[in-house]
């Protein structure tokens, strides 16, 4: 038995000698690499997870009913006008790109940013506001208010990041979008005490599941009228992909 299991042992180590190399490589190659380049990146995540992960199907219309002067689903009907707007930026892999497609367009766009990213991005925003658009408050961290239940949470993320789209372009933001549209009685109360208006949407793109360029573009060409509200996403989490955002943007504005 003793024989057995030294023999056994040997091979093991054998194999142990053999095969660590290889897998350290491949962790090199796979796994540090990629974990040095999220690092490189530095883009903070949403705190309360990734669109996919906690999205669901919520409706604002009934709280836009009971508060109809604190939170906005669509824009006036008597101009030929809609809104392009944008969450989860500034990220430096999609933003700048949102960018140049509305430059070259000349369309003002709001842009509905994490206040974490935008200290960690300060350049992105001061250039969306020289061009010419607005920014509004996407909360500090991005989380899921309905979920934490805390009012005072809500607040804190919301004046924290007004300070800081203060202190990089001059002024308070006073429209504000709860990440994932998740907002109770409570919450939407205390936003209108702080003075924000709730901007919600009447046109999902649903570009956060990273639909074919085509798939988005219709969704807003087909379904665009006077006062729309359009939601897109220029920010991602550190896998997340919105090249079909931007694509998309040159099929909907020449359209439209």
């Amino acid at each position: 038995m003793k024989t057995y299991r030294k023999i056994l042992l040997a091979v093991v180590c054998l194999l142990l000698f053999f095969l660590l190399p290889v897998g350290m490589a491949f962790a090199n190659d796979h796994g540090v690499n990629w974990f040095k380049r999220a690092e490189e990146r530095q883009i903070p995540d949403p705190e309360g997870g990734a669109e996919m992960t906690q999205r669901i199907p919520v409706s604002n219309v009934v709280l836009q009913q009971r508060y109809p002067d604190t939170v906005v689903l669509a824009g006036p009907t008597t101009a030929n006008r809609i809104a392009l707007t944008f969450d989860d930026g500034p990220d430096p892999r999609f933003t700048p790109q949102v960018l140049d497609v509305l430059q070259e367009y000349n369309v003002p766009a709001t842009f509905f940013v994490m206040g974490r990213r935008a200290e960690r991005f300060p350049d992105l925003v001061t250039r969306m506001a020289a061009e010419g658009h607005v920014i509004g408050n996407h909360s500090y961290s991005h989380p899921n208010f309905v979920v934490e239940d805390d009012v005072a949470l809500l607040e804190q993320e919301v004046l924290q990041t007004e300070a800081i789209i203060q202190n990089l372009v001059g002024y308070r933001p006073r429209f504000f979008r709860a990440p994932y549209g998740f907002l109770y009685n409570e919450l939407v109360e205390k936003l209108a005490e702080l003075n924000n208006t709730v901007v919600a949407w009447s046109i999902d793109t649903l570009d956060w599941r990273e639909r074919p360029a085509e798939e988005v573009a219709f969704s807003v060409i087909s379904s665009a009228q006077p006062g729309s509200i359009v939601l897109m996403h220029d920010g991602a989490e550190a896998d997340g992909d919105r090249t079909q955002t931007i694509e998309a943007l040159r099929q909907i504005i020449p359209t439209l």
